[in-house]
Protein backbone atom coordinates (compact mmCIF):
# COMPACT_ATOMS: atom_id res chain seq x y z
CA UNK A 1 0.00 0.00 0.00
CA UNK A 2 1.23 3.18 -1.07
CA UNK A 3 1.31 6.31 1.53
CA UNK A 4 1.22 9.42 -0.10
CA UNK A 5 2.65 12.89 1.06
CA UNK A 6 1.05 14.84 3.52
CA UNK A 7 -0.78 18.14 2.27
CA UNK A 8 1.40 20.53 4.34
CA UNK A 9 4.75 18.60 2.88
CA UNK A 10 3.52 18.69 -0.02
CA UNK A 11 2.92 22.26 -0.03
CA UNK A 12 6.53 23.27 1.43
CA UNK A 13 8.21 24.51 -2.12
CA UNK A 14 12.07 23.73 -2.45
CA UNK A 15 14.93 25.80 -2.93
CA UNK A 16 14.93 25.19 -6.79
CA UNK A 17 10.77 25.24 -7.33
CA UNK A 18 9.28 28.28 -9.04
CA UNK A 19 7.49 29.10 -6.10
CA UNK A 20 11.75 30.30 -5.31
CA UNK A 21 12.01 31.44 -8.53
CA UNK A 22 13.77 28.50 -9.55
CA UNK A 23 17.66 27.46 -8.96
CA UNK A 24 20.02 30.44 -8.26
CA UNK A 25 23.19 29.48 -9.71
CA UNK A 26 24.93 32.62 -7.81
CA UNK A 27 24.62 30.79 -4.89
CA UNK A 28 27.66 28.07 -5.90
CA UNK A 29 29.65 30.92 -8.00
CA UNK A 30 33.11 32.18 -6.99
CA UNK A 31 32.73 35.00 -4.53
CA UNK A 32 35.52 37.03 -6.50
CA UNK A 33 37.89 38.96 -5.70
CA UNK A 34 35.54 41.07 -3.40
CA UNK A 35 35.44 38.42 -1.15
CA UNK A 36 38.60 37.65 -1.12
CA UNK A 37 39.66 40.97 -0.02
CA UNK A 38 37.47 41.50 2.30
CA UNK A 39 38.48 38.25 4.00
CA UNK A 40 42.35 39.25 4.17
CA UNK A 41 41.96 42.67 5.08
CA UNK A 42 39.43 41.57 8.36
CA UNK A 43 42.28 38.96 9.03
CA UNK A 44 45.03 41.85 9.26
CA UNK A 45 42.46 43.82 11.16
CA UNK A 46 42.25 40.65 13.20
CA UNK A 47 46.25 40.34 13.55
CA UNK A 48 46.91 43.57 14.34
CA UNK A 49 44.61 43.38 17.60
CA UNK A 50 45.89 39.84 18.45
CA UNK A 51 49.08 41.76 17.86
CA UNK A 52 48.30 44.52 19.82
CA UNK A 53 46.75 42.69 22.59
CA UNK A 54 44.16 45.18 22.69
CA UNK A 55 46.28 47.65 24.36
CA UNK A 56 46.67 51.71 23.82
CA UNK A 57 47.95 52.13 20.31
CA UNK A 58 50.54 55.10 22.14
CA UNK A 59 51.60 52.10 24.25
CA UNK A 60 51.84 49.43 21.78
CA UNK A 61 53.78 51.88 19.85
CA UNK A 62 56.26 52.24 22.45
CA UNK A 63 56.88 48.59 23.21
CA UNK A 64 57.37 48.08 19.48
CA UNK A 65 60.01 49.86 18.60
CA UNK A 66 61.71 49.52 22.06
CA UNK A 67 63.33 46.09 21.25
CA UNK A 68 64.54 47.29 17.92
CA UNK A 69 66.51 50.50 19.23
CA UNK A 70 67.63 48.90 22.35
CA UNK A 71 69.38 46.10 20.07
CA UNK A 72 70.91 48.69 17.75
CA UNK A 73 72.28 50.53 20.34
CA UNK A 74 74.15 48.06 22.00
CA UNK A 75 75.18 46.65 18.30
CA UNK A 76 76.97 49.91 17.99
CA UNK A 77 78.84 50.44 21.13
CA UNK A 78 80.29 46.85 20.99
CA UNK A 79 80.98 48.37 17.18
CA UNK A 80 82.21 51.01 18.82
CA UNK A 81 84.71 48.96 21.36
CA UNK A 82 85.73 46.71 19.08
CA UNK A 83 86.56 48.66 15.68
CA UNK A 84 87.62 51.98 17.24
CA UNK A 85 88.65 54.04 14.36
CA UNK A 86 86.90 52.00 11.79
CA UNK A 87 83.87 52.22 13.89
CA UNK A 88 81.97 55.09 11.40
CA UNK A 89 82.55 52.99 8.73
CA UNK A 90 80.55 50.10 9.72
CA UNK A 91 78.16 51.72 11.84
CA UNK A 92 75.52 52.18 9.02
CA UNK A 93 76.37 48.69 8.15
CA UNK A 94 75.27 47.38 11.61
CA UNK A 95 72.29 50.13 12.30
CA UNK A 96 70.58 49.06 8.88
CA UNK A 97 71.10 44.79 9.05
CA UNK A 98 69.52 45.09 13.08
CA UNK A 99 66.69 47.66 11.73
CA UNK A 100 65.57 44.77 9.02
CA UNK A 101 66.13 41.94 10.56
CA UNK A 102 63.41 42.80 12.82
CA UNK A 103 61.06 42.60 9.67
CA UNK A 104 62.40 39.15 9.28
CA UNK A 105 61.45 38.38 12.79
CA UNK A 106 58.36 39.74 12.31
CA UNK A 107 57.18 38.03 9.16
CA UNK A 108 58.92 34.86 9.75
CA UNK A 109 57.46 34.27 13.18
CA UNK A 110 53.96 35.65 12.20
CA UNK A 111 52.44 33.00 10.02
CA UNK A 112 53.98 30.47 12.23
CA UNK A 113 52.24 31.88 15.50
CA UNK A 114 49.32 32.57 13.88
CA UNK A 115 48.97 28.62 13.52
CA UNK A 116 50.09 27.90 16.86
CA UNK A 117 47.99 30.75 18.63
CA UNK A 118 44.58 29.19 16.78
CA UNK A 119 45.78 26.41 17.43
CA UNK A 120 46.67 25.77 20.78
CA UNK A 121 45.61 28.80 22.85
CA UNK A 122 42.20 29.79 21.59
CA UNK A 123 41.30 26.49 19.76
CA UNK A 124 39.81 28.11 16.65
CA UNK A 125 42.36 26.29 14.37
CA UNK A 126 39.89 24.39 12.46
CA UNK A 127 36.81 26.76 12.74
CA UNK A 128 39.02 29.46 10.84
CA UNK A 129 40.28 26.24 8.33
CA UNK A 130 36.24 25.50 7.37
CA UNK A 131 35.63 29.17 6.71
CA UNK A 132 34.65 30.95 3.44
CA UNK A 133 37.99 32.53 3.42
CA UNK A 134 40.74 30.77 1.80
CA UNK A 135 42.97 29.91 4.54
CA UNK A 136 46.45 30.69 3.17
CA UNK A 137 44.84 33.87 2.27
CA UNK A 138 43.59 34.26 5.95
CA UNK A 139 47.38 33.73 7.54
CA UNK A 140 48.94 35.74 4.78
CA UNK A 141 47.05 38.40 6.35
CA UNK A 142 47.57 37.79 9.93
CA UNK A 143 51.39 37.95 9.22
CA UNK A 144 51.03 41.05 7.24
CA UNK A 145 50.26 42.74 10.46
CA UNK A 146 53.00 41.57 12.49
CA UNK A 147 55.06 42.81 9.29
CA UNK A 148 53.35 45.95 9.57
CA UNK A 149 54.97 46.37 13.40
CA UNK A 150 58.22 45.13 12.27
CA UNK A 151 58.35 47.66 9.94
CA UNK A 152 57.33 50.45 12.33
CA UNK A 153 60.61 49.45 14.28
CA UNK A 154 62.83 49.58 11.36
CA UNK A 155 62.04 52.59 10.18
CA UNK A 156 62.44 54.09 13.95
CA UNK A 157 65.39 52.12 14.57
CA UNK A 158 67.35 53.84 11.27
CA UNK A 159 66.12 57.12 12.56
CA UNK A 160 67.07 56.90 15.63
CA UNK A 161 70.97 55.56 13.41
CA UNK A 162 70.43 59.09 11.87
CA UNK A 163 69.72 61.35 13.91
CA UNK A 164 71.56 60.45 16.92
CA UNK A 165 74.45 57.68 15.96
CA UNK A 166 75.91 59.67 13.47
CA UNK A 167 74.61 57.00 10.45
CA UNK A 168 75.79 59.51 7.92
CA UNK A 169 72.92 59.81 5.34
CA UNK A 170 72.31 61.59 1.74
CA UNK A 171 68.81 61.63 0.56
CA UNK A 172 69.64 62.76 -3.05
CA UNK A 173 72.42 59.69 -3.14
CA UNK A 174 69.68 57.06 -2.06
CA UNK A 175 68.53 55.20 -5.24
CA UNK A 176 64.85 55.33 -4.66
CA UNK A 177 63.41 53.31 -7.27
CA UNK A 178 65.92 50.41 -6.72
CA UNK A 179 65.13 50.60 -2.75
CA UNK A 180 60.98 50.30 -3.52
CA UNK A 181 62.04 47.11 -5.73
CA UNK A 182 64.41 45.52 -3.51
CA UNK A 183 62.46 46.23 -0.62
CA UNK A 184 59.10 44.96 -2.19
CA UNK A 185 60.74 41.29 -3.50
CA UNK A 186 62.44 41.25 0.27
CA UNK A 187 59.27 41.55 1.73
CA UNK A 188 57.83 38.54 -0.22
CA UNK A 189 60.64 36.59 -0.17
CA UNK A 190 60.19 36.57 4.12
CA UNK A 191 57.05 35.99 4.20
CA UNK A 192 57.14 33.09 2.33
CA UNK A 193 60.04 31.80 4.25
CA UNK A 194 56.84 32.44 7.53
CA UNK A 195 54.87 30.03 4.98
CA UNK A 196 56.96 27.20 5.10
CA UNK A 197 57.36 27.61 8.89
CA UNK A 198 53.64 27.92 8.95
CA UNK A 199 54.04 24.52 7.35
CA UNK A 200 55.94 23.11 9.48
CA UNK A 201 54.23 24.11 12.82
CA UNK A 202 50.57 22.35 10.76
CA UNK A 203 52.58 19.00 11.41
CA UNK A 204 54.67 19.22 14.17
CA UNK A 205 53.64 19.01 17.97
CA UNK A 206 55.74 20.15 20.80
CA UNK A 207 58.20 22.55 21.14
CA UNK A 208 56.58 24.02 18.21
CA UNK A 209 56.68 27.98 19.88
CA UNK A 210 60.47 28.16 19.62
CA UNK A 211 60.80 27.76 15.79
CA UNK A 212 60.35 30.63 14.32
CA UNK A 213 63.21 31.87 16.65
CA UNK A 214 65.46 29.13 15.86
CA UNK A 215 65.22 29.47 12.34
CA UNK A 216 65.62 33.24 12.48
CA UNK A 217 68.41 32.67 14.44
CA UNK A 218 70.06 30.36 12.45
CA UNK A 219 69.78 32.69 9.33
CA UNK A 220 71.19 35.46 10.56
CA UNK A 221 74.16 33.87 11.18
CA UNK A 222 74.71 33.69 7.46
CA UNK A 223 72.44 36.40 6.35
CA UNK A 224 75.13 39.19 6.64
CA UNK A 225 73.13 41.30 9.24
CA UNK A 226 75.52 42.72 11.10
CA UNK A 227 78.85 40.93 10.01
CA UNK A 228 80.06 40.08 6.28
CA UNK A 229 80.06 36.69 5.21
CA UNK A 230 83.62 36.59 4.50
CA UNK A 231 84.15 35.77 8.34
CA UNK A 232 82.40 32.55 8.07
CA UNK A 233 83.37 28.82 6.42
CA UNK A 234 83.14 28.36 2.71
CA UNK A 235 79.72 26.31 3.52
CA UNK A 236 78.58 29.34 5.97
CA UNK A 237 79.04 31.55 2.95
CA UNK A 238 77.54 29.17 0.29
CA UNK A 239 74.47 29.08 2.44
CA UNK A 240 74.13 33.03 2.36
CA UNK A 241 74.34 33.10 -0.74
CA UNK A 242 71.57 31.00 -1.67
CA UNK A 243 69.56 32.73 0.73
CA UNK A 244 67.55 35.37 -0.36
CA UNK A 245 67.53 37.45 2.46
CA UNK A 246 71.38 38.06 2.35
CA UNK A 247 70.88 39.89 -0.91
CA UNK A 248 67.50 41.96 0.15
CA UNK A 249 69.64 43.55 3.20
CA UNK A 250 72.36 44.01 0.91
CA UNK A 251 70.49 45.58 -1.73
CA UNK A 252 68.87 47.76 0.76
CA UNK A 253 72.16 48.90 1.74
CA UNK A 254 73.17 49.57 -1.50
CA UNK A 255 70.41 51.67 -2.33
CA UNK A 256 70.46 53.94 0.71
CA UNK A 257 74.38 54.09 1.27
CA UNK A 258 75.87 53.59 -1.57
CA UNK A 259 79.55 52.41 -1.21
CA UNK A 260 79.42 51.72 2.14
CA UNK A 261 80.73 48.07 3.62
CA UNK A 262 79.62 45.16 1.58
CA UNK A 263 78.52 42.06 3.30
CA UNK A 264 78.74 39.22 0.54
CA UNK A 265 82.39 39.85 -0.98
CA UNK A 266 85.27 41.15 -0.04
CA UNK A 267 89.10 39.33 -0.35
CA UNK A 268 89.08 35.97 0.33
CA UNK A 269 85.25 35.58 0.24
CA UNK A 270 83.61 32.74 -1.66
CA UNK A 271 81.73 34.91 -4.02
CA UNK A 272 85.34 36.26 -5.05
CA UNK A 273 86.69 33.18 -5.52
CA UNK A 274 84.00 32.22 -7.58
CA UNK A 275 83.35 35.45 -9.31
CA UNK A 276 86.18 36.74 -9.79
CA UNK A 277 84.89 40.27 -8.36
CA UNK A 278 85.72 42.02 -4.59
CA UNK A 279 81.59 42.36 -4.66
CA UNK A 280 78.48 42.04 -6.87
CA UNK A 281 76.74 45.44 -8.13
CA UNK A 282 73.73 46.58 -7.83
CA UNK A 283 72.08 44.64 -11.17
CA UNK A 284 73.41 42.02 -9.66
CA UNK A 285 72.41 41.54 -6.19
CA UNK A 286 68.74 42.85 -7.65
CA UNK A 287 68.68 39.46 -10.07
CA UNK A 288 69.85 37.15 -7.88
CA UNK A 289 67.40 38.44 -5.23
CA UNK A 290 64.60 38.21 -7.94
CA UNK A 291 65.71 34.61 -8.43
CA UNK A 292 66.54 33.49 -4.90
CA UNK A 293 63.02 35.14 -4.16
CA UNK A 294 60.72 33.23 -6.71
CA UNK A 295 62.32 30.21 -5.97
CA UNK A 296 61.34 30.66 -1.88
CA UNK A 297 57.76 32.04 -3.40
CA UNK A 298 56.92 28.73 -5.09
CA UNK A 299 58.61 25.97 -2.90
CA UNK A 300 56.64 28.01 0.06
CA UNK A 301 53.26 27.21 -1.87
CA UNK A 302 53.73 24.16 -2.53
CA UNK A 303 55.15 22.66 0.67
CA UNK A 304 52.30 24.78 2.48
CA UNK A 305 49.76 23.56 0.03
CA UNK A 306 50.70 20.01 0.57
CA UNK A 307 51.12 20.46 4.29
CA UNK A 308 48.01 21.75 4.57
CA UNK A 309 46.22 18.87 3.01
CA UNK A 310 48.20 16.01 4.90
CA UNK A 311 46.90 18.04 8.22
CA UNK A 312 43.43 18.16 7.07
CA UNK A 313 43.71 13.98 6.36
CA UNK A 314 45.21 13.22 9.42
CA UNK A 315 42.93 15.44 11.92
CA UNK A 316 45.89 17.52 12.71
CA UNK A 317 43.34 20.60 12.20
CA UNK A 318 41.10 20.00 14.86
CA UNK A 319 44.03 18.23 17.76
CA UNK A 320 45.42 20.10 20.74
CA UNK A 321 48.89 18.62 21.05
CA UNK A 322 49.30 20.57 24.24
CA UNK A 323 52.62 21.98 23.30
Amino acid sequence: MAVSASPSAAATPGLASPEWGGFDASRTADPGSGAAWRGFSAAVRLGWQMEANWTDPFLFFIFSVAKPVSAALILVVMLGIVAGSQDQEYRSFVVVGTALWSLVLAGIAGLAWSVLDDRERYRMLKYTYVSPADFMLHLLGRGVARVAVGAMGAIITITVGILFLGVPFDVASVDWIGFVVVMVVGIVAIVAIGVMLAAVCLQTRQESWSYPDAVAGAMFLVSGAVFPLAVLPFVGQAIGLVNPLTWWIEGVRMAMFPGGVNAIGGTGSLWTQLTGSLAPDTTTTALVLLATGALVTLAATSIFRISERRARDRGLLDRTTGS
